[in-house]
């Protein structure tokens, strides 16, 4: 069984989609500690003065967040934040040929009052993979999952025997840190992810590939699969 565990994170890019697509179970790594500079919060589109960060505020300042893992993390509602990104959104893209069939999703999430980030990054990520036509893998957290006390390598090893995984599919940045061995050992078979996607028109050049999976929806449509799925290998 293919696996990938991988942190949530707020619209993600394309190849998050892709390694979902490619996984017959998700695990969304979300009992790891919170990192205040990464994408558990944060994504970027492209608008006519260049990219611009979409933020979600969270209560992270000081020990609020040290040691506090991903899924306890809440959303700050001091400001209508779901408002102002959904404008955003309108504002850069609303002349794609695609927006208006989107437009109802995005709605749909951005009338939404989470809690917690987890809560609604994960949902959003898993109605996005569906819109892009993902209909077998199986998502799951792994703060579900007990019993799991190792650290890095470990950790991950655990997790993918927890769920029965015979494939792990990871991120190429974590050849830096994952430990080969260990997974010789395990019997668990590792691969690493090569991202090698095609360009598509965009509203803004110069291309930029690595935005906000919601620029590809916009721009192409039903046809956004062919720029994913068969694009990249493994």
């Amino acid at each position: 069984m293919n696996v990938v565990i991988l942190q949530p994170s707020y619209i993600p890019w394309r190849g998050v989609f892709d390694q979902i697509q490619r996984a017959d179970l998700f695990v969304f790594y979300d009992d790891v500690q919170y990192d205040k500079r990464g994408w558990r919060n944060r994504n970027q589109i492209k608008t006519p003065h260049g990219k611009q960060w979409l933020t979600i505020p969270v209560y992270s300042r000081g020990a609020q967040t040290q040691n506090i893992p991903i899924h306890q993390i809440r959303i700050v509602w001091e400001t209508p934040w779901n408002e102002i990104h959904l404008k955003a959104i309108q504002q850069s893209y609303s002349k794609a040929p695609h927006f208006e069939q989107y437009l109802p999703l995005l709605e749909t999430f951005f009338q939404r009052h989470d809690e917690f980030l987890a809560d609604f990054t994960i949902d959003f990520t898993v109605a996005l993979a569906r819109e892009l036509g993902n209909t077998h893998t199986r998502f799951m957290r792994s703060s579900e999952i007990g019993g799991i006390n190792g650290q890095k390598t470990d950790r991950l090893i655990q997790i993918l025997q927890a769920v029965g995984a015979t494939h792990y599919i990871s991120g190429p940045s974590a050849q830096d840190y994952v430990e080969q061995e260990k997974f010789d050992k395990s019997g668990i078979t590792l691969e690493y992810m090569q991202y090698d996607y095609p360009e598509y028109s965009q509203l803004y050049p110069p291309f930029d590939p690595y935005v906000s999976v919601l620029d590809l929806l916009f721009m192409t449509g039903s046809e956004a699969p062919r720029y994913i799925f068969k694009g990249s290998h493994v």
